[in-house]
């Protein structure tokens, strides 16, 4: 307990004192408080985490965080908050440690869940560094859970062959071809209107994440079908993607994930998703020696680092690289 007063004074005296004023200040109440006991007014009611967490969901949301990530960072911080039952201003990094490996052991997460975790708590605490409410954060000295490198498939030619060929609806075969030509998040396709598609240039503007505008372009098979399916309609829905049943309402990601799901069990294809449509643009770009950085801006990428993670290079193309280049 006397430990944690003197962090919240040395915490408190943060925007006055450089780093050798609060080293000093906190040596001398140390010495000054040794023969003193501290317990803590149990009376008093503190509110302070979840000030804090309040506060960093706001600056996040200004940043251009969607509502969805927030949700996810509300949760995570809070489930710690909960656990660790410590006031932000007293955790420590071993606290953090312990936190993130009885996680791990309880829920059976994996690495790349636990790794998550630890990047949004790092977040939470170097913002409140940042804004002189700790000293430093817990979580600076926690590096990155190495998670290794795993191959996610993509679609091949024949299995996207397949899927058209076996599309009973215009609308499914429209969006089919709407996904594997540009590459684009099932997310940003639902909110897609029909006035959104310029046919004569043969692209549209979509939305993405930070609602970031971008640029993303079809092909001229995707324009035929995607023509053929509005033509088709009866409805006044302004939606490019509605249901099929009246009303027809606007088509939402977990229709669309449902539908594929449904698709690929008839087709006895595995794991059929809309992002998968995503992971094989990227992949066949790169085989065909789109540059990374035009990739990453038709991805809408923030960090060309996320884009090379979807690019899969096929071991077949290294190998005729380097007879080319090097043999």
């Amino acid at each position: 307990m006397k430990q944690d007063l003197i962090k919240d004074v040395v915490q408190g005296m943060l925007p006055y004192l450089n780093n050798a004023q609060s080293e000093k200040l906190q040596e001398v109440l140390i010495y000054a408080l040794a023969k003193y006991e501290v317990t803590e007014n149990q009376n008093k009611e503190n509110d302070s985490e979840q000030n804090y967490v309040e506060l960093f969901l706001s600056a996040k949301r200004i940043e251009g965080c969607s509502e969805k990530s927030l949700k996810y960072y509300k949760a995570t911080i809070d489930t710690m908050l909960c656990e660790l039952r410590k006031d932000v201003k007293h955790i420590v990094t071993d606290d953090i440690r312990k936190y993130l490996t009885e996680y791990q052991e309880k829920k059976k997460s994996s690495k790349v869940t636990i790794d998550n975790i630890r990047r949004i708590l790092s977040s939470f605490f170097s913002w409140l560094e940042d804004e002189d409410y700790i000293l430093k954060s817990p979580v600076r000295r926690i590096h990155r859970v190495k998670t290794g490198t795993n191959i996610k498939e993509t679609y091949s030619d024949e299995a996207l062959e397949l899927m058209r060929d076996n599309c009973t609806e215009l609308r499914d075969l429209a969006m089919i071809d709407m996904l594997a030509s540009t590459g684009m998040r099932v997310g940003e396709m639902v909110l897609l209107n029909r006035n959104d598609i310029d046919f004569n240039e043969r692209e549209c503007i979509v939305f993405g994440k930070g609602s970031k505008e971008r640029v993303v372009y079809f092909d001229a098979r995707t324009k035929i079908h995607l023509q053929n399916y509005l033509d088709s309609r009866t409805d006044e829905n302004p939606a490019l993607f509605v249901s099929l049943k009246a009303p027809h309402e606007r088509l939402k990601i977990g229709g669309v994930e449902v539908r594929l799901r449904e698709f690929g069990k008839r087709l006895g294809l595995q794991k059929v998703h809309p992002h998968k449509f995503r992971r094989t643009l990227a992949t066949m770009a790169i085989d065909k020696g789109m540059p990374i950085e035009q990739l990453q801006q038709l991805l809408g990428h923030r960090k060309i680092d996320t884009t090379l993670q979807y690019a899969m290079v096929k071991q077949s193309n290294v190998k005729i690289a380097h007879r080319k280049y090097i043999g």
